[in-house]
């Protein structure tokens, strides 16, 4: 008789879960709630002829999905089509310089010596001793952490002193710059975990590392595409995907889950995959009673990551001169981030990342017009912040603040707007607190203190998404639904093709090369 599985959500997880159980020869079925895939990974369309990745743009490290796509007969190169961007971002810093990130190595560490010339080396360095670092440790987030015993692996300890848990993403960092400004060159990624890089634990220094080991991808028409492509593969191997169905109910018995239920009808199913925000499904789906590690209690007490305030513009004309990434660092970096972390307020300086994505990518608006995407991080949902009597003020700071990137005069070029606050996430898009990386990645919040991936509190219940291990960030929930998907079929007894880890090297990505931006320069 052929299993069946139930996955809640048609996020990134649930569709990489959805085709690798497809695969393994289970009956899949995914509720959706909106009426498209991809959950924040999906596109943002006007109406008027104007598209914008909703959540994620940067899409790194893809042989993570391409594994996927390989083991499911498939070919990511074929299906999606990927450019890498050089430069891969602009970074442009409030206290003085700006740096153009290049995968070019050798101009990478003369980008950075040109910035700093006491730094000069110090890249190379860094690279050499992270990429170490990630092909040591890569394995291990590819296996899942659901005790403490978990990590007495012998080779796990042997890697403490080249981890350093103790030390935060800032302290590591300063192993190898001097300057403050590169230092914030190499750790602002812990902003895709939604932490500062002052509390973030130093094993996050492998994110900037894969940026440049294996380069920042545009998919053609935006990350969105990359799900779209997913469910329709997803559908082509037998996946039931319903759109428009949220779940309202799940009914257990005892502690174990036996059906969900939407608007439209109830759903028996061997097991049940939930790819949806991890707390915000908790405290709605799951009778606190039978929660007993993850009660509302507990989950209110932990700490989870910023918000993101957000504008998708659609203009007339475009910034060409503008590159396609664009991330501004606030003068008082250390302060913006207090008044996120520690003050939850708002700031009159705030860093802000933007997409001017129409410079690559002329699909996403229509002849002679291009879109921007401006992200400024900010608290979670906290009740000193009332976004309905403080967001039209603070979108006047956001449009002031996009003349420090270069982009001037744009009020008038404005065709579309919507604006997004962390009311709006918490609300209609259901997010625990508007907190859009989800629980944020302390290291009491890592590993096997994180949600499991068999979730702990109820049986047949499995979770997969950046609420469980490893984490957040478009790779790391790939490789959550490949740790997910293994456990969920070892308790059904069913047979997998084992293989060992993928080496992390290196390897080549055969996508077309992006034509540079206008150069702006790298002065101090």
């Amino acid at each position: 008789m052929t299993r069946t599985v139930t996955i809640v959500g048609a996020g990134p997880g649930g569709l990489a879960s959805a085709m690798l159980l497809a695969r393994a020869g289970l009956q899949v079925r995914i509720l959706e709630r909106l009426e498209t895939p991809g959950g924040r990974t999906s596109s943002l369309e006007s109406g008027t002829g104007f598209r914008f990745d909703l959540g994620p743009t940067f899409f790194l490290y893809p042989r993570v999905l391409s594994d996927i796509f390989s083991a499911c007969g498939y070919d990511l190169n074929n299906e999606v089509e990927m450019v890498k961007l050089d430069p891969q971002y602009r970074l442009i810093f409030g206290s003085g310089g700006d740096l153009l990130a290049t995968p070019d190595l050798a101009r990478m560490e003369d980008a950075v010596a040109r910035l700093s010339p006491h730094d000069r080396g110090s890249f190379t360095r860094f690279m050499n001793e992270t990429r170490e670092k990630f092909a040591r440790f890569a394995p291990f987030l590819e296996k899942p952490f659901e005790s403490w015993t978990d990590l007495a692996n012998p080779d796990l300890l042997k890697l403490v002193p080249l981890l350093k848990p103790w030390k935060s993403l800032d302290a590591e960092l300063g192993r190898f710059f001097s300057d403050e400004r590169i230092r914030l060159a190499f750790t602002f990624q812990s902003k895709y975990l939604g932490m500062s890089p002052f509390r973030c634990p130093s094993l996050f220094s492998i994110l900037s590392f894969l940026e440049y080991e294996h380069g920042v991808f545009h998919p053609i028409g935006g990350c969105g595409e990359v799900s779209a492509t997913m469910a329709r593969l997803a559908e082509e191997m037998g996946v039931e995907i319903h759109y428009g169905e949220p779940v309202e109910s799940m009914e257990f018995s005892g502690k174990r889950i036996t059906s969900v239920t939407t608007s439209k009808a109830t759903y028996s199913a061997d097991a049940t995959v939930v790819n949806a925000d991890f707390a915000r499904a908790m405290t709605r789906l799951v009778p606190d009673e039978l929660r007993r590690r993850w009660s509302d209690k507990k989950i209110a007490s932990r700490r989870f990551s910023c918000s993101t305030f957000m504008l998708y513009l659609g203009l007339d004309g475009c910034y060409e001169s503008v590159p396609h990434h664009n991330i501004y660092l606030a003068e008082n970096y250390r302060e913006a981030l207090a008044d996120i972390e520690r003050r939850h307020c708002l700031s009159s300086d705030p860093s802000m990342y933007v997409q001017n994505a129409s410079v690559t990518d002329p699909s996403l608006a229509p002849p002679g017009m291009s879109t921007l995407y401006v992200l400024i991080p900010v608290s979670h949902k906290h009740p000193n912040i009332n976004w309905e009597k403080e967001a039209p003020a603070f979108r006047e700071v956001a449009i002031n603040q996009l003349e420090k990137i270069g982009i001037e005069n744009v009020r008038p070029r404005i065709r579309y707007e919507k604006m997004i606050t962390p009311d709006d996430w918490q609300e209609d898009y259901a997010i625990y607190r508007g907190a859009t990386f989800n629980l944020s990645h302390d290291l009491n919040q890592m590993l096997h203190m994180r949600p499991h991936n068999r979730f702990e509190d109820i049986d047949g219940m499995y979770l997969v998404g950046g609420g469980t291990h490893p984490g957040s960030g478009l790779p790391v929930i790939y490789s959550s639904a490949k740790i997910t998907t293994d456990l969920l079929l070892r308790d059904l007894d069913i047979a997998t093709e084992t293989s060992e880890p993928a080496e992390h090297t290196n390897e080549q990505w055969r996508t077309p090369e992006a034509v540079p931006a206008e150069p702006i320069g790298s002065s101090s």
